[in-house]
Order: structure tokens, then sequence, then C-alpha cells
């Protein structure tokens, strides 16, 4: 479904990713985990055909970065990030906001959407627990509310990858929550396709995630199943801090060595 190659990033002479052999196979739900500046963004963003890499190959449903129409490709590989919440206009409903998601459109207008788009849009808005937002305006939304349309967007076009670049950033604790227990129902159900879900922070990751990867200094320090990647020892050396990873109902934490 991904496959990288000897991927580099090279800006003003500084390495923002290098060397980066990465794959992503069908069914496979991966969370990859690193610090700040670690080069997360970046990967999602030429994973995803967003971003024509220095040097390196990118191939992604088949198809190679640099010798197909990345815009094409991009609408079965939808994004949920900050830069599309920021790209909205605020006063466009929920509700458009889902159904324009068949084609990764911004603007309800540039398409022509029938009943089966919009009872679709409806029902993806009522199965994350959002039915009484449907005809709400953006700006009107809590920050919770948002992240919740926006993956509901995301699934609308029956995406074959799904891309989530820090959903969970600067939601409370109840939102958090809210948005973890959607993406464990995501991640469980089989007509998901495989996702790669970025985030700073281990209590983020839902249950259901089958591979992890961490990344530090533009490289990826290790992937593969993630019961086998997010040790102590492991993400430890990854955030330069001695930490103790826990596993329990799913769910991941981190604590510093001695706390608590």
């Amino acid at each position: 479904m991904l496959r990288l190659r000897r991927v580099g990033v090279v800006r003003d002479g500084t390495a923002i990713l290098d060397e980066i052999d990465w794959e992503v196979g069908p069914g496979e739900r991966w969370v990859v985990i690193g610090p700040n500046g670690s080069g997360k963004t970046t990967l999602l963003r030429v994973a995803g055909m967003r971003l024509l890499p220095t040097r390196g190959t990118v191939e992604v449903l088949g198809e190679t970065y640099g010798r197909t129409d990345a815009r094409v490709l991009r609408r079965r590989v939808p994004f949920v990030s900050g830069a599309v919440l920021r790209s909205l206009r605020p006063t466009i409903t929920a509700h458009d906001i889902v159904v324009t998601g068949r084609f990764a459109a911004l603007e309800p207008w540039w398409h022509r959407y029938d009943a089966a788009d919009h009872a679709r849009a409806e029902a993806l808005l009522a199965e994350a627990g959002m039915a009484a937002v449907s005809g709400r305006t953006f700006e009107m939304l809590s920050e919770g509310e948002r992240q919740q349309v926006l993956l509901a967007r995301a699934l609308m076009g029956q995406p074959e990858l799904l891309f989530l670049d820090e959903p969970a950033a600067g939601l409370d604790l109840a939102n958090r929550e809210r948005l973890v227990t959607r993406l464990a129902d995501i991640a469980a159900d089989a007509r998901t396709p495989p996702l790669v879900l970025v985030t700073h922070h281990l209590e983020e990751i839902p249950p259901g995630i089958t591979h992890a990867a961490l990344m530090g200094g533009g490289r990826l320090l290790a992937a593969g199943p993630a019961a086998e990647v997010l040790t102590s020892s492991a993400v430890s050396a990854c955030f330069s801090l001695a930490v103790r990873v826990e596993h329990s109902g799913g769910r991941f934490t981190a604590r510093a060595e001695g706390a608590g």
C-alpha cells in the first residue's frame, strides 16, 4: 500500500528526512511517534504525495510519486491535519464539510452530490456522535467536534489509505478520549483501509494499532509490530529521557522513571 525507499528531504542544507525505508501493508494500522522536529509530519506529507522528496522513491497504492498525477491520487489518500482545518471556510456547515470529502474538495459547490452522498455524510456524523452538529457552521464547533467532523470527512470518500496528523493536538481530556474511542472503532472496522497516525503522546494511541515507528533526527529509529517497538528502552532512547512504558487494556502510557 505504501513503500518508501531511501527517501530524503533536504531544506537549506539540512536533512529533514534522511534515508527513510518504510512499508505499510494491507490491513495495518500504524502510529509514528517522536519528539518535536523529528520529521513525523514531513514523513506523512511525503507519503501522502503532498511533498516531493529531494531523493528516493515513494510508491503509494501502486503509483510512483513523480510519475503519476498526484492530485488524482490524493483523493484516494485523505489527510486529517491542522492544515486541512485551516483551509476550510468558517461558515461552511459540518454536513457540507463531510460531504465534500467525497471529492476531497473544500467547497460544496465545486461538485454535485446525490441523495446517497448526503445520506452517507449524515451516517458518518451519527457514527461519530456528531449528528446534532450537522447544521452548525465550522466556526461554531468546539475543537473536539471539529476533529470528529474532519475524521468523518476523511472517511467520506471511501479512502484506500488514511493519514492522521496529530488529530488530538490541543484537545482536553474528555475530547481526547472521545476521539481515541472513535479511532479505536475505526481501527477495528475491517472496512477501514490501512492508516497511519502521527502523535507525540503514547496516551493518544488507540487500541487496534498494529505497528509503530519511532523517529528521531529525520530517521526511522525503529519500525515494526507495536508491542516490539514501543518498549521502555526504545521510547527512552527516542526522546532522550528515561521513561517507563506500560500497556494495559489496549492503551499505552509513558511516564518518566521515578515519577509517581
